[in-house]
């Protein structure tokens, strides 16, 4: 049987596959892990423990030595979704409420689940597509990208949107583990390569268990809103990821519109930031249902736009050389 070729043929299907599995088990037999209990129990409910592991090997991986045009490409990328992450933040502060909106189309929209949605890309998605589709030093920029991986930079954006405010500590526990494993990777080139190969490994392990923090039932209840969320992401995000990507990266908007789509590790972010701060927690299950619908909506939708986009370009290109020798 080739499962694992079945699911790499399904953008970000390493993460995706395992999260559906944990969802469906979550809603269908919700107290499997107490059930079961032990080790069983673990694999369920352990999406913190699983994820500070992830995160570690992740920051072993970034290599300080990274060649100027991927620091310019990553950089340019992860500032630029940042900051309008934190403008659509500011602006949902405004206009709703901390508990979410309560009914209607945009049931469950919350500050939260607009941070958590917009705030980190799709490392993975974003490296495959830009292998078929950009230069191997775009492909390369996801590097960089793995710093919005994880609660810190969602952190950030709200209490730098005025949402919530974090204590010092809390900010220093979010990213120690990150550092902890960035140094020891470009320390020792060994430890390097021996944490980074636990980075893909772990994926289908936190998807699993992130997907047991998902009803599906709620996602039914919010209806179409997970897919519109999804929807503005790519079209907020996307449009100045793109044109910073021509304007400042060099490219031609190819590799901005592959950066425009939601991190399945953002699933987890909701409920990480409502333990910290309890005011989110009214917000957490709606804001991670959304989360993960856009997650799956941006996953199917991104390949295909940029795609198109890419087949655009590369017309343009063509024209424009027939037009040169012309």
């Amino acid at each position: 049987m080739n499962i694992k070729k079945a699911i790499d043929r399904i953008p970000g299907g390493l993460m995706l596959v395992p999260l559906i599995i944990g969802a469906l088990t979550k809603t269908f037999f919700p107290e499997a892990g107490k059930y079961f209990g032990s080790f069983t129990n673990g694999l369920i409910t352990g999406t913190v423990p699983i994820l500070a592991v992830w995160f570690f090997c992740m920051g072993a991986t970034i290599d300080l030595r990274a060649t100027g045009t991927v620091l310019r490409k990553s950089g340019n990328l992860v500032v630029v979704k940042t900051l309008v992450a934190w403008a659509a933040t500011w602006m949902a502060a405004q206009w709703l409420p901390m508990d979410g909106v309560q009914a209607g189309l945009f049931a469950g929209f919350s500050a939260l689940a607009i941070c958590a949605a917009m705030d980190m890309t799709n490392g993975g998605l974003y490296a495959a597509v830009m292998q078929q589709y950009g230069t191997k030093e775009e492909a390369g920029a996801f590097v960089l990208m793995s710093i919005e991986s994880g609660p810190l930079v969602s952190m950030l954006i709200l209490g730098a949107a005025g949402v919530a405010s974090f204590e010092p500590r809390l900010f220093a526990g979010a990213v120690l583990p990150f550092l902890v494993g960035f140094a020891l990777g470009n320390l020792d080139k060994d430890l390097k390569e021996f944490f980074g190969k636990c980075v893909h490994v772990l994926i289908p392990f936190f998807g699993f268990a992130l997907g047991n923090g998902i009803n599906l039932n709620v996602i039914a209840q919010t209806g179409l809103g997970g897919i519109l969320l999804g929807v503005l992401v790519i079209a907020i995000t996307g449009i100045p990821l793109m044109l910073a990507d021509k304007l400042i990266g060099g490219g031609n908007g190819t590799a901005g519109l592959a950066a425009s789509s939601t991190a399945g590790a953002a699933v987890a972010n909701p409920m990480i930031i409502a333990e910290m701060v309890p005011a989110f927690k009214p917000a957490a299950a709606a804001a991670t249902s959304l989360v993960a619908a856009a997650c799956l909506t941006t996953a199917i939708l991104v390949p295909i736009l940029t795609g198109l986009w890419a087949k655009r370009m590369a017309a343009r290109g063509e024209e424009a050389k027939a037009l040169a020798t012309a």
